[in-house]
């Protein structure tokens, strides 16, 4: 199952999610102000590219309050747009697997700074 989903999810999306991520990070990286932001946008990148099979351990006392302002300027948008995606795609049967991937995603955009994806 997890590859015929990683499959679908990649062809379906998840390349250009994944290179936009990648983008986005590689050009945060340009400042050293932008380095930290840069880097969890290379963990979205990683998780989004093939998010079937792989989990989110979230560590919000490792960087309390990066992931503080993170959630209030960044991560609660985020996180609710990839929460009405869940429940939308959550509608159809077919559609089930796919939200529990946005889930995971939902949880890694509100707490991105300590998370780790395996």
């Amino acid at each position: 199952m997890n590859l015929i989903g990683n499959l679908i999810w990649f062809i379906l999306g998840g390349f250009i999610a994944a290179l936009l991520w990648f983008i986005a990070g590689l050009i945060a990286c340009l400042t050293i102000i932008g380095i930290p932001l840069g880097l969890q946008f290379f963990k979205f990148a990683k998780l989004i590219l093939f998010p079937f099979g792989k989990d989110v351990r979230s560590n919000f006392s490792k960087h309390p309050i990066a992931n503080v302002f993170w959630a209030i300027f960044v991560g609660w948008e985020m996180a609710l747009s990839y929460l009405v995606f869940a429940l939308i795609l959550a509608i159809t049967v077919i559609g089930i697997p796919f939200a529990i991937q946005w889930v995971k995603l939902t949880q890694l955009a509100l707490f991105p700074f300590g998370a780790r994806i395996r």
